[in-house]
């Protein structure tokens, strides 16, 4: 935690009446969408990039994003002098990909989800040898999300539940190894988007195998498949995996929008999507929820609205 000191911000732990009162309990809401590049990837990215050898600078840095990291990247690279070149899906949002060309990076708009993404770039390793920083499957960059679950502790040590996202899991495995650490009684709660739901499958010891395809509005978790070093963090302390529609989570976002005046990502409001559809008893506990990044391509609002609006009507009829 030291070593990220004045690099990334501290960011705020808030609580909402409006939410406290839907859902029972005292919810606060850990705002990594007001960190810096507007993600909590920032801090995975800068634990891994200034650990790197002078060797490994020489090199140059690339790597494969869905968006966050890649900004994370950039800019972490960009403050020690290393050239980088990250990979991104062909339809990540203009806000990110924009973001990452300003922050100095070469990005390279390749495949349809991550995963392809990082294929391309694992073949541009083997040719030019650069220093790869994985987006979640790395020691560093896990050390360094945890440092949001360590911030979590000390902006309230009376927490009795965390809710995560989950993507490849390199946020809740670093949240889970901090927390457990330092208050083993807390619970983790990891989240995905029903439309990706990979590692719910595997956790929940369902049959599984990686698909074809997945699909969500909260493109920051649209991954295939979980890490091969944050899944078995997973696995042995996370208490539990839930998954959230794309209707839910777009309520949570208009929630966020509509009551909080801020604007969040689908994977940012994952964790809130949650806790709003009660997937898991929370009343009278006190909750911790990450809001992840706030990195949104505001052109997307009134399908968030129209997404939204089913749910309520769901509330409403069901």
């Amino acid at each position: 935690m030291e070593k990220l000191k004045g690099k990334v911000h501290q960011t705020p732990l808030k609580q909402s009446t409006t939410l406290n009162y839907l859902t029972n309990a005292d919810v606060y809401l850990k705002m990594e969408n007001l960190q810096k590049t507007g993600s909590f990837k920032l801090r995975g990215a800068m634990n891994k990039i200034l650990s790197l050898s002078e060797k490994e600078m020489e090199k140059g840095i690339l790597a494969a994003s869905a968006g966050n990291h890649a900004q994370g990247v950039a800019l972490a690279a960009s403050l020690r002098g290393i050239k980088s070149k990250i990979y991104m899906p062909k339809h990540t949002p203009f806000s990110k990909a924009s973001a990452t060309k300003g922050y100095g990076a070469e990005i390279v708009l390749t495949g349809e989800t991550y995963n392809e993404s990082y294929q391309k770039a694992v073949e541009d390793l083997k040719q030019n040898g650069s220093t790869f920083v994985h987006a979640f499957d790395d020691e560093m960059v896990i050390a360094g999300q945890g440092t949001v679950g360590l911030e979590m502790l000390q902006q309230n040590d009376a927490l009795d539940v965390v809710f995560a996202p989950i993507g490849g899991g390199g946020l809740i495995s670093g949240v889970v190894l901090a927390i457990k650490a330092f208050k083993p009684s807390v619970k983790v709660i990891g989240v995905q988007a029903a439309g990706a739901p990979a590692t719910y499958q595997r956790f929940t010891g369902q049959k599984w195998k990686t698909p074809q395809a997945v699909h969500t509005i909260a493109d920051g978790i649209l991954v295939k498949e979980p890490g091969a070093i944050t899944y078995p963090i997973i696995e042995k302390y996370v208490d539990e995996v839930v998954t959230v529609t794309d209707e839910e989570i777009a309520h949570a976002i208009m929630f966020m929008l509509e009551r909080e005046k801020m604007l969040v990502e689908g994977a940012g409001a994952a964790a809130l999507a949650a806790i709003l559809s009660k997937k898991v008893a929370i009343d009278g506990k006190k909750v911790g929820c990450i809001i992840s990044g706030g990195n949104v391509d505001p052109v997307q609002i009134p399908t968030y609205k129209e997404l939204s609006n089913r749910t309520m009507r769901l509330y409403y009829t069901g």
